[in-house]
């Protein structure tokens, strides 16, 4: 329980990163599964090399993720490149370069440096105050990201996402806005790797294989289950009011089920290995739960007749004025 809440909050940071490209942006950007490694990368070595702290460390692999981002945005918007290719271009640019950041080892361990995991120890912070920890970073991130959404370059990000020509007959730059909403989304992704880089004690370089199916299932699988009109009529109550406010709704609702989303695919997981999957089978799992959470909002359960029919049976004079 305490480390399926654990690693679905940091993913959940990697998680609202994917949602702002795939659902915001609608842009397939696979630079996720190097971004990753190379936020977790860049904090490491400065840790190790030069005894950044490990806030700072996270800060720098915010900037080294965002970097990746803005490649792929010059790639696409300036060089023409198709989204999917600038995405993979990068990304294999990346592997190299993630090498090279980490002194040409596949590994950088994390041992007798200082982290936010080895401070928590040191503080005697337990179990569940950790996860309380944990949860009030990710609540922070997502609000500077619900604010972000809701500023004139967020509101125009949506809007690029939305209709692209129609943004810029109004003279918005699309460029620009792509550009900077995959910066801030591999940004996120890199601070996420970083995160986790700290938690397992050391930076691989195989870490990111794979992520973007992470997140595109936190994201799918989130806002499967939390669909918008179920969440949107507990919105409109008192307490939603409370907690969702009134302006920019929809992301604040999103977002939510984002994070709620990386959570529950974390303890689908490990509830798929606790009833006796080999861990070599996770992409596979990954790739089932994405799947599901991809018809569930096709599956219809049967709730009795329509409400036409239901109208019919209590007043058959209508049917009948109807089939005449």
């Amino acid at each position: 329980m305490i480390v399926t809440l654990e690693l679905g909050l940091i993913y959940a940071i990697m998680a609202l990163g994917v949602y702002l490209t795939f659902r915001i942006l609608n842009f397939p950007d696979l630079t996720v599964d190097q971004s990753f490694t190379t936020g977790a990368a860049t904090a490491a070595i400065l840790m190790v090399n030069y005894d950044l702290n490990p806030l700072l460390a996270m800060g720098a692999a915010f900037v080294a993720g965002g970097l990746a981002g803005i490649v792929t945005g010059l790639l696409h918007a300036k060089g023409g490149i198709n989204p999917l290719l600038a995405g993979i271009l990068t990304m294999l640019a990346l592997y190299s370069i993630n090498l090279r950041i980490m002194g040409d080892r596949a590994n950088v361990p994390l041992l007798g440096n200082e982290t936010l995991y080895t401070w928590f120890n040191e503080n005697g912070i337990t179990d569940w105050t950790l996860i309380l920890v944990l949860a009030v970073i990710v609540l922070i991130i997502k609000m500077l990201l619900d604010w972000f959404l809701g500023t004139d370059m967020g509101l125009g990000l949506q809007a690029t996402g939305d209709n692209e020509e129609m943004v810029r007959s109004f003279g918005v730059s699309t460029d620009t806005m792509k550009i900077v909403g995959l910066a801030v989304s591999n940004g996120l992704v890199g601070m996420a790797g970083a995160f986790i880089a700290q938690k397992q004690g050391s930076s691989d370089i195989s870490m990111g294989i794979g992520l973007i199916l992470v997140g595109l299932a936190s994201v799918i699988l989130g806002q499967a289950i939390f669909n918008n009109r179920l969440v949107a009529r507990f919105a409109d109550t008192a307490v939603g009011r409370v907690l969702f406010g009134t302006r920019n709704k929809e992301v604040l609702i999103a977002t939510t089920a984002v994070v709620l989303g990386s959570i529950i695919y974390r303890a689908a997981v490990q509830g798929a290995l606790a009833v006796g999957f080999n861990p070599n089978d996770m992409r596979l799992i990954s790739a089932i739960i994405v799947v599901i959470a991809l018809l569930l909002p096709k599956w219809r359960i049967r709730r009795g007749p329509k409400k036409s029919e239901r109208i019919y049976e209590s007043k058959p004079e209508l049917k009948e004025a109807t089939d005449a």
